[in-house]
Order: structure tokens, then C-alpha cells, then sequence
């Protein structure tokens, strides 16, 4: 038995050691050599061929064992094409550790919602920043990527919702909530997130800024906010404020100053010495949030509130609560909380807004517009023979009346049904052609709209256009402008049968609302600036 066995390891040994020298050197056997003789005996495979099994089983499944051993070493073997991708059968018992870790990132899933409630599930790795959930969504619903999109944190129970910044880590802002607490992740637009880098002017009004050390002349908002992103200087904002009182239902107006380390209000009417100042919160800690409806939550006198919630779940006597008399006031607060928290890391999420933590950076999302949409050019085939449009203005004027060319005729079809000799029924068309914009809000109120305006950004610009409440055939526009949100009422005007829109009591006139919208987007009008972003419902 044991001279079997062992001539039969030598014939298997001599295999082996021709395809692979590990295995000689693992059955013992030295490279480049293959007789029988040379072959060093392997002390533990004697020991065991002479021990008698204990019972008839186990020697059996010993022999079946052996013959299997036998039967794979005795196969044919096929040499290796690519030897360096691949690793010996013997090493991968040997050498665990050449095996790579797997990713140790562990993974979530997470809800977003839109405006419509409509909501999309995610699975998103720990680390997923909340500028990387916007890219992900954008990227998924094939939308424009304008840098605008915004992740908003949404507290229903307590009224309340704030910007979770481009660099917050998704899962740490989850980790806050309470278990019980129907708290949302709402993705839409916010034109406003960082309007303040490009137009200061508007979100630090002069009366609110004061400065710690006397300065030569006057500061620019430029100069304002370069001194929010430095350390060593820094603005004061200062004015009255409604704050809640703790544990109690009512509110007192009082003097507040916010400065570097902190807020802080004065026992002594506007007085700003040390002795009259007190601390009120501070922001290391704390998330500041905007109140969506202070007066039926918390009884606030206006509708301007905002308030410092600590990062750790708590109630609602953890709120510090405040109200602002106007929304430019509440906007200029808020606006420098932000600047003092996190400083130029908000300017860096402006000036790169692709550097994320996750998988999501700029290396492996798709840019804005695709390649094939950057190579397209503008083409004439009005000749006998194409050509290429280089003029942009030329190629702009021919887009237009391309454009509105093709309304026309979509509008008689639509309205006539192969019959476009009624102009009745296309210019009804044209009355009812808006319903399909995206910038066009059927049957809302004014303070349904004003809610949609400042929840998108109180940016020169945002607009809507929606149904008169007054007069049910009139329609109104309203748009934001210098922090104020203001309407238009658009008149439909009658001329030799055919129905027209207007906005300056006929002087302009336009057939439907498209072509209006589209002409202010242009042309700056009576209106007090142009059309730029239009309030839209998304659905994910």
C-alpha cells in the first residue's frame, strides 16, 4: 500500500512540477528535475499511509479522498496564456492577503421628495455628500445641472426647513432626526444659495452693517463680504428682532447683534457694551433654519421667522426662535449665519461645485451638455445647396422664426383638426397653448405663489405666470425683484376678431403668453428686469 501510493505521488509530483515550480517546491520535488530518485520523500503523507483507520468508514472516505487528490493532479494541464493575471491554484490557499479588500463603505437608502410629494428611493454610500444626491437626481431625470439645485432639510412638525449645504454628508444630517419624526429630504431648485457671492448689494443693506473697527471711507458690499471670508476682520449686522421667549408663548422685540462668536442681544435698548451685552446662541453647534408658517406654529407676529436648532435631536424648547419684519431683513440675518459657520468653505462649493466625498465628482459625471450637443452647428437649407451658419446673431434670428413658425402651424392643428380655416378655434388655441409650461401655475393663490417664489430664491428675475383670481380671463405675472415680489396683470386685448396679450395696455402685443415670456426674457419692457428663471413643479 505505502509503494503505490508513493510511486503514485511521484508520477504526480513529476506533473506538477513540469507545469508549475511552486508546486515542485510544495510536493518537494527540485526545479528542473523530474526523475522518480530525485524526489525527496514527504514524511507527513508516510505517517499517514501507514496508520490503520479505526473503522471501516473512515477508511473509506480517507481512500475516496486520496483518489480525488489523485484524479485532479493527473489531469491534463493547459498552460497559461496570461500567467500574471491569474494566481496558482496553490497559491490561493497559501496567500490569502493577495485577494483585494472589499469597498468597506457602507450603504443606505434614502427617500428624496419633490414639490409634488412625488418621491424617488437612493441607495447612497455613507460618505455621499449633499451636492452628490443632487447630481445623482440630475443625472437620473436628465436635467439641466445650472448649479441651482439645492437638498432642503424639512421639519413639518415643527414648521421649519433649511439648505443642507453642498459639502454636508447626507447620512449625518439623517442621523439627527428622531425616530418618530415625519422629517423629509425635499430636491428642487434654490436660485439664491449663493446670489450673495454675485450680487452683495442686495443681501447686506447698509443699515444692518456696522464694523467692529473704524474704517476710511466707505465699504462696498465686495469688500463687506470678503470680510465675512476673512478671520482676522469682520462685519457686525445689528437690528430689532421678535424673539420668542423661553417657555413661553409671547414675544419681545429686542436689539440683537451678531458678531463672529456668536449672537447676542442688549439688556439696554441699542447699547453695545460689554456690560449690556448678553449671550444669546452660537452657531458652532446649532443649524439655522427658515420658519414656513411662524404664525400658526409659534404665534410669531410676522411670517419672517427663523431659529437656531441645535445639531442633536431635540423638542421644540430647544428652538430659539426668532421673527424679522421684513423678508430683506430675515435674508440679510441668515445670509451672514451662513458666512460666519462655514466661511470659504461655502465659497469653495461655489467655485466648485462638482468636489464631492462620494463617487460623485467631477471625473465621473457627465457635464451639463453632451458632446454631441456642444458639435451641433446652426444649418440653412433654404438654398439649393446646405450651409453653415457661423453668424451667432444670424443663426439666433433664423431659431426664432423657425420657432415660431412651428407654433403656428402646431397651434392650427391642434385647433382645427385638419380643418385650419376656423381662425375662432386657433385663436382659442393660442389662448390655451401656455397650460403645458413648465413656468405656468394653473389655479394658485397670490400667497401660493409668493410661497413658491421665495422657496426657489427672491433672485432678480424668478417668475411665474398663473390664473387671475379677480377677473377669471386675465392672467398675472409675478416675479421677483430687489428682495420684493411683485405682479403684473396680463389683459387679453381683442383686434379685428383675434384675441392678444398685453402687459402695457396694448402698446406690445402677443398672441399667446409663450411668445410674451419669451419676449421679456429679452427685452427688460415695463417690467422692472428681465425674465430669468422660471418657478417650476418638478416630479422625480
Amino acid at each position: 500500500m505505502t509503494t503505490s501510493l508513493q510511486d503514485g505521488q511521484s508520477a504526480a509530483g513529476r506533473a506538477a512540477a513540469r507545469d508549475s515550480p511552486l508546486a515542485a517546491q510544495v510536493c518537494g520535488a527540485p526545479q528542473g528535475r523530474g526523475d522518480a530518485r530525485d524526489l525527496a520523500p514527504v514524511p507527513w503523507l508516510h505517517a499517514r499511509a501507514l496508520l490503520p483507520p479505526p473503522d471501516g468508514t473512515r477508511g473509506c472516505a480517507a481512500d475516496r479522498r486520496k483518489k480525488k487528490d489523485l484524479d485532479v493532479l493527473e489531469m491534463p494541464s493547459i498552460p497559461n496564456p496570461f500567467p500574471e493575471l491569474c494566481c496558482s491554484p496553490f497559491t490561493s490557499v497559501l496567500s490569502a492577503g493577495l485577494f483585494p479588500r472589499a469597498n468597506s463603505r457602507k450603504k443606505q437608502v434614502i427617500k428624496v421628495y419633490s414639490e409634488d410629494e412625488t418621491s424617488r428611493a437612493l441607495e447612497v454610500p455613507s460618505d455621499i455628500t449633499a451636492r452628490d444626491v443632487c447630481q445623482l437626481l440630475i443625472l437620473k431625470n436628465h436635467y439641466v445641472d445650472d448649479h441651482s439645485w439645492t437638498l432642503f432639510e424639512h421639519l413639518p412638525h415643527i414648521g421649519l426647513e433649511r439648505t443642507i449645504e453642498d459639502h454636508e454628508l447626507v447620512i449625518e444630517v439623517l442621523s439627527n432626526w428622531g425616530m418618530e419624526e415625519e422629517n423629509k429630504l425635499y430636491f428642487r431648485k434654490n436660485y439664491a444659495k449663493y446670489e450673495f457671492f454675485k450680487n452683495p448689494m442686495y443681501f447686506f443693506p447698509e443699515h444692518m452693517v456696522s464694523f467692529a473697527t473704524e474704517t476710511n471711507g466707505e465699504i462696498s458690499p465686495p469688500q463687506i463680504l470678503q470680510m465675512f471670508l476673512s478671520s482676522s476682520t469682520y462685519p457686525e449686522i445689528h437690528g430689532f428682532l421678535h424673539a420668542k421667549e423661553q417657555g413661553k408663548k409671547s414675544w419681545k422685540k429686542i436689539y440683537f447683534l451678531l458678531r463672529r462668536s456668536g449672537l447676542y442681544f442688549s439688556t439696554k435698548g441699542t447699547s453695545k457694551e460689554p456690560r449690556h451685552l448678553q449671550f444669546f446662541s452660537e452657531f458652532g453647534n446649532s443649524d439655522i433654519y427658515v420658519s414656513l408658517a411662524g404664525k400658526k406654529k409659534h404665534g410669531a407676529p410676522t411670517n419672517y421667522g427663523f431659529c437656531f436648532k441645535p445639531n442633536k435631536a431635540g423638542g421644540p424648547r430647544d428652538l430659539k426662535m426668532l421673527c424679522a419684519e421684513e423678508e430683506q431683513s430675515r435674508t440679510c440675518w441668515v445670509t451672514a449665519i451662513r458666512l460666519l459657520k462655514y466661511g470659504m468653505q461655502l465659497y469653495q462649493n461655489y467655485m466648485h461645485p462638482y468636489q464631492g466625498r462620494s463617487g460623485c465628482s467631477s471625473q465621473s459625471i457627465s457635464p451639463m451638455r453632451s458632446i454631441s450637443e456642444n458639435s451641433l452647428v446652426a444649418m440653412d437649407f433654404s438654398g439649393h445647396k446646405s450651409r453653415v451658419i457661423e453668424n451667432p446673431t444670424e443663426a439666433l434670428s433664423v431659431a426664432v422664426e423657425e420657432g415660431l413658425a412651428w407654433r403656428k402651424k402646431g397651434c392650427l392643428r391642434l385647433g382645427t383638426h385638419g380643418s385650419p380655416t376656423a381662425s375662432s378655434q386657433s385663436s382659442a388655441t393660442n389662448m390655451a397653448i401656455h397650460r403645458s409650461q413648465p413656468w405656468f401655475h394653473h389655479k394658485i393663490s397670490r400667497d401660493e405663489a409668493q410661497r413658491l417664489i421665495i422657496q426657489q430664491g427672491l433672485v432678480d428675475g424668478v417668475f411665474l405666470v398663473r390664473d387671475s383670481q379677480s377677473n377669471p380671463k386675465t392672467f398675472v405675472l409675478s416675479m421677483s425683484h430687489g428682495q420684493k415680489i411683485k405682479h403684473f396683470q396680463i389683459i387679453p386685448v381683442e383686434d379685428d376678431g383675434e384675441m392678444f396679450h398685453t402687459l402695457d395696455d396694448g402698446h406690445t402685443r402677443f398672441t399667446d403668453l409663450i411668445q410674451l415670456v419669451e419676449f421679456y426674457q429679452l427685452n427688460k419692457g415695463v417690467l422692472p428686469c428681465k425674465l430669468k428663471h422660471y418657478c417650476a413643479r418638478i416630479a422625480l
